[in-house]
């Protein structure tokens, strides 16, 4: 298992390479049926999203204005302008999804929770899966078309917010990742298959462009229900976050990963 996940670092550009940047930004475009059930209007206009490597902290622009950004954190999301006035926050975000159904709807701020998390998860995939206290055990194999997909099965530590406590990564013969399965606990537990591809060459890192996650039946194959798609742009790294423009509670709550990951 610790050989595959070395080929698998070492094919998206290496650890020593990753742990250079301190940021990524993506140009992203969303779409799919999930926002529709929780009551949402989700349009096809080009968001700029940022997401820290090595803490957990994204945001995301514009959100709700052309002046509004979410900043996400473990422990607190929130909208705020571009010029630090905060519109709307809430601590321990994750507790207002409790008694939720497949159907209930989102407010803005669990939109901007399930966005900033989901992003975080998905920018730092399959770096984040190095962590000491993620949990990592190869398990069966899966067959798609011709192909044989290693799958890497990751237990999360509880303090980690992102979709749900296990989660199966599927690596091809190139060790690239190409299907990511979760369960989406804020939503009723809700399965899906997120297919990953059209991988690009980042600054020495390599990242899909494209993420498509179906609903997953019982026989663990996608279904024809496409919950969310993210195409995203205009990737880039970047050595030294910049801050600058974030308002200074942002900075202050962000959480370490390497605090996070030894707390289990």
């Amino acid at each position: 298992m610790s050989n595959l996940l070395d080929e698998v670092l070492a094919a998206h550009g290496g650890l020593n390479r990753w742990e250079e940047f301190s940021s990524v930004g993506a140009t992203i475009v969303t779409g799919g049926t999930l926002w529709g059930m929780k009551g949402l209007i989700q349009d096809s206009t080009p968001r700029r999203m940022t997401v820290s490597l090595h803490e957990v902290h994204a945001s995301v622009k514009p959100f709700g204005a052309p002046n509004q950004r979410t900043d996400f954190t473990p422990d607190r999301i929130a909208i705020e302008t571009d010029d630090c006035n905060v519109v709307a926050e809430r601590r321990n975000p994750r507790a207002s999804f409790e008694c939720h159904g497949r159907l209930t709807p989102w407010d803005p701020l669990q939109r901007a929770y399930f966005n900033g998390y989901a992003l975080w998860t998905y920018l730092t995939t399959p770096f984040v899966l190095s962590l000491p206290a993620v949990v990592l055990e190869e398990i069966k194999p899966w067959i798609e078309a011709d192909q044989v997909w290693r799958v890497l099965r990751a237990t999360f530590p509880s303090n980690l917010p992102t979709h749900s406590e296990v989660q199966d990564f599927y690596f091809g013969g190139d060790y690239l990742l190409k299907r990511h399965d979760y369960t989406v606990e804020i939503a009723d537990g809700l399965t899906a298959a997120q297919l990953v591809y059209d991988y690009i060459d980042v600054q020495g890192l390599r990242l899909p462009t494209k993420r498509r996650a179906y609903y997953r039946g019982m026989d663990g194959r996608t279904t024809d229900t496409l919950l969310v798609s993210i195409d995203l742009s205009d990737l880039r790294f970047s050595a030294a976050e910049d801050r600058s423009s974030l308002c200074d509670d942002a900075s202050n709550s962000a959480t370490c990963v390497q605090a996070h990951a030894d707390v289990v």
